[in-house]
C-alpha cells in the first residue's frame, strides 16, 4: 500500500484533528507520532531511519494509506519524490499561536528526555529546530520557512494548505471526496497531549 497523502506540517498545526479527518474521509489508516510513541517496532523503524541507517518507506508505512505529524513530516521531500501520486498537506497555525502551543506540551516533554537517541531528540530538537528548543524568534523562522519551502517546491494542485480551523470543506475539495455529515474533529488540545504524556500514551 502507498501513501497517497502526506503531511508537511510541523507538530501542533492540528495534526491530529487531520489524523482524524483522513481515517474519517477514507484514507486511514493515517500514520502519525503517536503510533509511533505506541508501537516498538515503529520506534525501531523511525529510529533507524533517524540515525540514517535506512530509508525503508514502504515498511515504515507498511499498512498506512496517510501520514502526517512527525516523524514523517520532517522527510516530506523525500517522501513526496517516493510517492510521486501522493499528495500533501501542509497543516498550519498563526506562528504565535503554534509556539505557545510548542511551549506548553512538546518543547517540555523533549526537554525531559534522557535517551539522546530517541525520534524526538535526534529528529526534532536536533534537526528540526537545530538543538535549540525555547528561542521564539529562532523557532518560528524554522517554522515559517519549512511553510515557505514546501509551497515553493510543491505544484499548487499537489499542495493544499490548510488549518484544521477552516473544516470539511477545503480538505474535501482537495482530495475530490464528499463532505461527511458529521462534525469536523478537533482533538489533542495541549490539555489533552498533556494528560497523554501524564498517562504514559
Amino acid at each position: 500500500m502507498a501513501l497517497s497523502l502526506i503531511g508537511a506540517g510541523f507538530g501542533r498545526t492540528g495534526t491530529m484533528s487531520a489524523k482524524t479527518a483522513l481515517e474519517i474521509l477514507g484514507l486511514g489508516p493515517c500514520h502519525h507520532m503517536i503510533e509511533v510513541n505506541n508501537n516498538d517496532m515503529q520506534r525501531i523503524i523511525w529510529r533507524k531511519i533517524a540515525a540514517a541507517e535506512s530509508r525503508d518507506w514502504d515498511t515504515a508505512f507498511a499498512g498506512y494509506r496517510a501520514a502526517v505529524d512527525w516523524p514523517s513530516a520532517f522527510y516530506w521531500r523525500e517522501l513526496a519524490d517516493y510517492y510521486p501520486e501522493a499528495k500533501v498537506l501542509l497543516t498550519v497555525r498563526s506562528a504565535e499561536s503554534w509556539y505557545e502551543s510548542m511551549t506548553k506540551t512538546i518543547f517540555p516533554t523533549i526537554s525531559a528526555i534522557t535517551d539522546s537517541s530517541s525520534i524526538a531528540v535526534e529528529l526534532i530538537r536536533k534537526r528540526v529546530f537545530r538543538g535549540v528548543l525555547y528561542d521564539k524568534k529562532h523557532a518560528i523562522d524554522m517554522y515559517n520557512k519549512n511553510i515557505a519551502d514546501a509551497q515553493s517546491t510543491l505544484d499548487s494542485d499537489r499542495l493544499l494548505t490548510y488549518n484544521v480551523n477552516d473544516g470539511w470543506e477545503p480538505l474535501c475539495h482537495f482530495l475530490g471526496v464528499p463532505i461527511p455529515h458529521q462534525t469536523f474533529p478537533h482533538t489533542n488540545s495541549s490539555i489533552e497531549f498533556n494528560l497523554r504524556q501524564k498517562n504514559g500514551a
